[in-house]
């Protein structure tokens, strides 16, 4: 009987200790799985090459995240990381380029920026009361719109010297992975061996308690924001350092996925707990979902779905380990608890390369003959591009090309990885549709390092070899729009103009265009111009507001159809009556509103030729045969006289 419940006790003992280190080590628990079942999934995951871009595209948000994790632990919130990130990138840029400051000052100058910010972030909270949430949200708007002004919306070229925070060491080890690995190493640290570290846990654990212990929380919360100014001007200057440019709209969005990866990796948003080691794990989960997902050939759209549920689980795993009593190990823990933190580290990395060693044999030997493409496309929240999608994968479809297709969602950085992704996985050729032409060059030039042949689509590729470039020209389009404005007007008139988001170069081409056209035409007047980022809903709220002050407008210029739609519907009875409205693209809704008059034209570029002509041009490129440098397809202007004939 004794015998029997002590071997019913140890097995008890054992499930509980196999479940306690579940529950201490989810996040790791959940990259180990990831990795095994990517590795199981894609015969592409498991290489050099991709892992290595894995640690690029973490990277980023590794060392935001970073950050973070000293505001999450003190029970705080920081929500203006990313714009931050853009700022002291920007004025890095701009001031070693254009105001002709040396670099290392002007590096100094974008750190600066990134402390101040954090600073102001926490006087707000500490001085001014304000909810940490409700601070940084203001500063994320502030941080944006500086950025925006000290570009003028437009990329800035980045001093090569600080570029090469973006390239590799020996060919192989790239500087970004590097760049992480030390910010890591620093936050460390500071939470785990310094006294502004102790002091954050001691906030986030109960502010009142440290306040009454004599801790001065005010200063600490100081100390805690600029921390997190100061890395997100470190991220910020290596996200540039990536695209070989300042991106006055980068980052957007990247506060949240930082803050995700604290979360996933443990750390509470009650304050109190948290550690370097498990916000890396985290990064590496998302840059692990983001790049096999990419590999299984998922919709952008199911992989917001699927990170959104990866968070949902990592709070509802918080809150079983919180309940199930586990006690993650602090950053300030005693020796035992780090050495034996270290080897459950050990121990997992042993098992899961055993596992992924193993898995690595279903893919030996396989094998296809069917022609490879990837197609990176700037944006599929837009017609236009989704005609270029479709053209691309009936004709793909006809040649009997495995195609690929990715949506960047207008983010240059996440372009960026995609094509590092397809030239990973060794494609026989790429399609991209550059969100910004300069920053997709280093990309691109990746592929040409590789020998995959890169077409582009729409808009062309700086600073790299393209085999191909298919497009209608923007700049000859816009000129095509300032005419037909004119003879429409008469000659004269005063007109408003909805431009693109700002830092594109469909926009910046577009306009350019527009005004070089409209030179020949003095008597028409642009009395408002404003962005409206490509959108019908922003269309629309831009085009009310200018009303407001210009109510007696005879036309109006969107840089796509979308934004002039949402003007169509703005100017209601007037649009097409008193006022007359040019679009861009002949998406089927544009085109359908000059069919009903509300619209008089839309300078059409035929996107699903464009997305057609490009496969064509790709499957040429990867069977060897001659490619033309440039195809153009010709923009036409379209009118309710000749809708009827054309097709995009």
């Amino acid at each position: 009987m004794a015998t029997d419940t002590l071997k019913s006790t140890s097995g008890a003992s054992g499930a509980s200790a196999v479940r306690r280190l579940l529950l201490d080590n989810g996040a790791l628990t959940a990259l180990i799985v990831l990795v095994v079942a990517m590795s199981a999934l894609s015969g592409d995951f498991l290489t050099t090459d991709n892992l290595l871009n894995i640690g690029v595209q973490a990277a980023v948000t590794a060392i935001l995240a970073f950050g973070v994790t000293f505001v999450i632990v003190s029970a705080g919130i920081d929500l203006s990381v990313g714009s931050v990130a853009a700022l002291s990138a920007t004025v890095l840029a701009w001031t070693a380029t254009s105001e002709g400051i040396p670099v290392w000052i002007a590096v100094i100058l974008a750190i600066a920026t990134g402390i101040a910010c954090g600073l102001v972030n926490g006087v707000l909270i500490s001085y001014g009361k304000l909810p940490p949430f409700i601070a940084t949200l203001a500063m994320l708007s502030v941080g944006r719109g500086l950025s925006l002004v000290i570009s003028q919306g437009s990329p800035i070229a980045f001093p090569d010297s600080v570029s090469h925070l973006g390239d590799t060491l020996g060919g192989w080890l790239p500087v970004p992975v590097l760049v992480m690995v030390v910010m890591g190493l620093i936050t460390a640290v500071i939470l785990g061996r310094t006294y502004i570290g102790r002091s954050m846990y001691a906030i986030g654990g109960n502010e009142e308690a440290a306040r009454l212990s004599g801790l001065r929380v005010k200063k600490q919360k100081l100390a805690i924001y600029a921390l997190s100014g100061l890395f997100a001007a470190a991220a910020g200057i290596v996200l540039a350092s990536r695209l070989s440019s300042a991106q006055p709209q980068a980052a957007q969005g990247y506060e949240l996925d930082a803050i995700a990866a604290v979360v996933i990796g443990g750390a509470s948003l009650a304050g109190g707990t948290g550690k370097a080691s498990g916000t890396l794990i985290g990064a590496l989960i998302l840059a692990v979902l983001r790049n096999g997902l990419n590999l299984l050939s998922v919709s952008a759209f199911w992989q917001q779905v699927v990170i959104g549920v990866v968070i949902a689980l990592a709070v509802l795993l918080d809150t079983v380990r919180r309940k199930a009593g586990a006690t993650p190990v602090a950053a300030g823990a005693p020796g035992g608890g780090r050495g034996k933190q270290a080897a459950t580290y050990v121990i997992a990395a042993g098992v899961a390369a055993a596992v992924v060693g193993a898995m690595s044999f279903l893919h030996t030997g396989s094998s296809s003959t069917t022609p490879k493409v990837g197609l990176s496309l700037s944006t599929l929240n837009n017609p236009f591009f989704v005609q270029i999608k479709a053209g691309a994968q009936e004709e793909a479809k006809k040649l009997g090309v495995d195609l690929t297709v990715t949506d960047a969602q207008n983010d240059a950085s996440q372009q960026a990885n995609q094509l590092q992704n397809f030239t990973s996985e060794g494609l026989g050729a790429i399609i991209v549709n550059p969100v910004d032409s300069d920053a997709a060059g280093p990309s691109v030039r990746s592929a040409n390092k590789a020998d995959i042949p890169v077409v582009g689509v729409d808009r062309g590729v700086n600073e790299a070899d393209t085999a191909a470039l298919v497009a209608s020209d923007n700049i000859a389009g816009g000129k095509l729009a300032a005419k037909t404005m004119a003879e429409k007007l008469g000659g004269k008139g005063t007109i408003a103009v909805l431009q693109g988001q700002a830092g594109t170069s469909a926009s910046r081409e577009r306009g350019a265009g527009f005004t070089e056209g409209l030179k020949d035409y003095p008597g028409i007047k642009v009395v408002a111009k404003q962005p409206a980022d490509f959108d019908r809903t922003k269309g629309l709220d831009v085009m009310t507001n200018m009303l407001q002050a210009h109510p007696d407008i005879q036309g109006v210029f969107a840089e796509n159809d979308e934004m002039a739609l949402g003007a169509v519907k703005a100017l209601g009875s007037k649009a097409g009556k008193s006022v007359s409205v040019i679009g861009f693209d002949g998406t089927p809704d544009g085109l359908k509103a000059v069919k009903d008059g509300t619209m008089y034209a839309s300078v059409a570029q035929q996107p699903t030729e464009l997305g057609r002509i490009a496969v064509e041009n790709a499957l040429k490129a990867v069977e060897g045969k001659t490619v033309e440098k440039t195809v153009m397809v010709p923009v036409k202007v379209v009118t309710a006289q000749n809708v009827a004939e054309f097709s995009g």
